[in-house]
């Protein structure tokens, strides 16, 4: 329960959804929260020159690569890919896994994939090793739009041949794989509206299928959670306080053990604040004996041209301590210097 309690409790709380719009030529244009933008003076054929002269220099300029790799957005690294294998013959990614090691050889081929095929490419690792990894398929998939899930879902298809849902219901089971179907589906509600009455009679619902009831109505939490928006749940989550003693994600941790637990936990925390829900994963990949790279790769290459402008505000107000710090901290080498360039200036 405690790390419940301190995840919300300490999140910024009273943001003005207003803030993430601003006009331009008076047209309402969303804020970028990115820590990669489109680098200026943009030259494809310069910079495939320069990634070809530092991957056939004597020992490997990594340094060079880390440099035009988190300056470049990924449309850009897009067409650097395309004049690279022009001018070459040879596929980008290819050269690098050849030149690179460990896990700076990972975060770079990562920055290459389209952003739907790094999804798809997560969710495949995520359903094909040993064990499935539940924390990772619910991530995606509550943290992407409804645009995003169907671009996700046929870039999976396209470089695996097989069905991302299909592939699901093989390897899960129960109400989790009811939960991540539901997700799938990405008939979200993406309004920024909310409903008064709707939020009220959620609220209830969700109150007499968990705490109020033997056992625990598990489809009617999943009918409200993974179809409300955002802005709706929170509410909901706001008015349940007013019909529970408790919070919602106490009721949860209480009444749901294993997979479907989790699940559900990590949608109210998404719906909550997405930018705390991955600030909270970085900083658990770091707190723990050894770190896990694998989250900081994935988070960072993900998050980079989306919000990790908020979730480092997050961090320093959740943890006392910036994610610069921590980074450099936990990790060494070009690894560090990639992952801190992801960062963005501090």
């Amino acid at each position: 329960m405690s790390f419940l309690k301190k995840f919300f409790q300490n999140i910024i709380h009273d943001r003005n959804p207003d803030d993430d719009q601003i006009k331009v030529k008076g047209k309402l244009t969303p804020v970028f929260y990115g820590t990669v933008a489109p680098y200026p003076n943009f030259n494809a054929t310069k910079d495939a020159e320069v990634l070809k002269s530092a991957i056939e220099s004597k020992g490997v300029d990594e340094d060079v690569i880390i440099s035009v790799l988190v300056k470049r957005n990924n449309e850009q690294r897009q067409k650097i890919k395309a004049v690279f294998e022009a001018s070459t013959g040879q596929p980008l990614n290819k050269a690098l896994k050849s030149a690179l090691r460990s896990d700076l050889e990972d975060i770079c081929l990562a920055l290459l994939m389209p952003p739907a095929h790094f999804d798809a490419y997560l969710m495949r690792d995520a359903t094909k090793r040993l064990g499935t990894d539940e924390d990772v398929l619910v991530e995606v998939l509550a943290t992407r739009s409804n645009e995003e899930i169907r671009e996700l879902t046929r870039a999976f298809k396209e470089d695996y041949g097989e069905d991302l849902e299909e592939i699901i219901k093989d390897e899960t089971r129960g109400d989790f794989t009811t939960a991540l179907l539901g997700m799938l589906k990405a008939n979200k509600d993406e309004s920024t509206d909310v409903d008064m009455a709707m939020a009220k009679k959620d609220a209830e619902t969700l109150f007499e299928a968990g705490e109020n009831t033997k056992g625990v109505n598990i489809s009617a939490f999943l009918d409200i959670l993974t179809k409300r928006s955002a802005p709706q749940l929170s509410k909901t989550f706001q008015m349940y306080t007013c019909v529970s003693d408790m919070t919602l994600p106490k009721a949860l941790d209480m009444e749901l053990r294993g997979d479907i637990e989790d699940c559900l936990i990590d949608i109210v925390k998404c719906a909550w604040s997405t930018p705390a829900f991955f600030a909270e994963k970085l900083h658990r990949a770091m707190r723990r004996h050894g770190t896990c790279e694998d989250t900081l790769i994935r988070v960072l290459v993900s998050r980079s041209e989306v919000d990790m402008k908020k979730i480092l505000n997050e961090y320093r107000a959740m943890y006392d301590s910036t994610l610069q710090e921590d980074i450099l901290k936990d990790t060494k080498h070009h690894f560090e210097k990639i992952l801190i360039g992801l960062c963005g200036p501090h």
